[in-house]
């Protein structure tokens, strides 16, 4: 594979790019990526949430996934009672449910992530890696479609408290080709700069962190902080068209739904979008998520999947950091809330190996919607032979409680086979970020999501 970056943003794959041609790893070139994504992508994602890796190290062969997902807070202090607010935000025609508030927020995991990979498979200096997403909060960036789409249906909570002076300023919510201006993550990253990620537990981020808590009544306690790593795990492996596909079970289900996928080449666009409903099942909440992949010029490669959630709705005052909500994603609770546990979640960055290497780096944004875009994309890659950017621009179909969506560009055919297999169907006028972000490279080249206004480089071709 040649040296290549996909991501959410074309800010965000310029940040891993310039990493990779100064000598940087596809570990430093996803740092430095996830840092610009947490300035570029706020709608998406922030330095506040969790997210989880696979990082491949050519030299040894050894694959690992990185777990820096949220951890369940409260450690140290006695249960308590908290009150989130409750809200339906609109999905096209769909209205999925939240609960945000500050009492919504988990332990962050993401900065003992970023640490993690730069301190097992990074080479260039921490502070290097803060450099372009310094660059793009002291300038702002691009606000892009996709990204003004998704902000006009969160715009009750993402102007929320600090959030109105960021997202409607003037009292006008940023549209397409605005700038997106938030001074407050200059300073945030010149912490993170000068004390390392560290910052964020134990220094001044988490102070100013632990205060809002104090001030609104959140539940992350200096102990929490404290008490957080990354973790690292093996990945699960199964057998899917020829390759070796290494990923995270978890509440992804992708190990099973590629498992129960037969092959759809040959099949009539009918027949393929059949097979497909039937391997795909149930939805859930759709998690604000983005996803990246970084390769490296010596083989080595990165997948990273990070998210807020929702986002609270609450800010760091001074610092622009928007607070994760994952403890009001009904989706991903399975039980009791126990403080220092670590949440699940549905993230699902992935590898898939064939008898000369590393074939596809991949992985997806959308809550459930991303296994339906993953596996979607996978198989039009692996399986129908699609190049990158022919997968991933494809149109999608999803199944969701008894309801079959399709994005157009599918033939009438589709639909009719559909409906006389019992479904109902429900067409979408357009495409749509509901339908999941897809990031991935492959030997034939790298993609970006259209649906979330992503963008994919490689080194040679900048």
């Amino acid at each position: 594979m040649q040296a290549a970056v996909a991501a959410g943003h074309p800010a965000t794959v310029e940040a891993g790019i310039e990493v990779l041609a100064e000598g940087g790893s596809a570990a430093d070139a996803a740092v430095a990526a996830c840092l610009a994504s947490c300035v570029a992508e706020t709608v998406m994602t922030g330095l506040l949430g969790g997210g989880h890796a696979i990082v491949f190290d050519a030299s040894s062969g050894q694959t690992r996934n990185l777990d820096c997902f949220v951890a369940v807070p409260g450690l140290g202090e006695e249960r308590r009672e908290v009150e989130l607010l409750e809200l339906d935000v609109p999905f096209g025609a769909e209205l999925v449910h939240y609960a945000v508030g500050i009492a919504s927020c988990g332990v962050p995991g993401l900065p003992a992530g970023l640490g993690a990979l730069h301190r097992e498979h990074g080479s260039l200096p921490w502070p290097r890696l803060v450099e372009p997403a310094l660059r793009l909060a002291r300038t702002g960036v691009d606000f892009p479609e996709a990204h003004a789409a998704c902000l006009a249906m969160l715009a009750p909570v993402m102007t929320m408290n600090e959030g109105a002076r960021i997202y409607s300023p003037a009292g006008e919510l940023l549209t397409a080709g605005s700038r997106l201006e938030q001074p407050g993550l200059v300073r945030a990253l010149e912490l993170l700069a000068e004390e390392g990620l560290r910052s964020a537990y134990r220094g001044s981020v988490a102070d100013a962190l632990l205060e809002l808590m104090d001030e609104r009544g959140g539940v992350v306690t200096s102990a929490d902080l404290d008490a957080y790593e990354a973790r690292w795990t093996e990945p699960v492996e199964t057998g899917y068209a020829g390759t070796r596909f290494l990923t995270r079970a978890g509440l992804s289900a992708l190990p099973a739904a590629l498992l129960r996928l037969p092959a759809l080449l040959g099949l009539s666009p009918a027949e393929r979008a059949l097979t497909l409903v039937s391997a795909l099942d149930k939805a859930g909440p759709e998690s604000h998520t983005t996803n990246l992949v970084t390769i490296d010029s010596d083989g080595n490669a990165c997948v990273l999947t990070t998210s807020l959630g929702l986002g609270s709705g609450d800010f760091l005052p001074g610092l622009d950091l928007h607070l994760n909500s994952m403890l009001g994603e009904a989706d991903l609770i399975r039980g009791a809330l126990v403080p220092g546990d670590r949440m699940d979640s549905m993230m699902a960055p992935s590898f898939a190996f064939d008898e000369d290497g590393l074939a596809l780096a991949g992985g997806a944004a959308g809550g459930t919607r991303l296994r339906s875009a993953f596996v979607q994309v996978t198989a039009g890659i692996l399986d129908e032979g699609l190049d990158p950017q022919q997968a991933v621009s494809q149109p999608r179909v999803h199944p969701a409680a008894g309801v079959v969506h399709l994005e157009p560009g599918f033939p009438d055919e589709v639909p009719d086979a559909l409906r006389a297999a019992g479904l109902e169907v429900r067409a979408w006028p357009a495409r749509h970020h509901y339908f999941g972000g897809v990031s991935v490279v492959t030997r034939n080249g790298a993609a970006g999501d259209p649906r979330r206004s992503g963008a994919a480089a490689t080194l040679d071709r900048r």
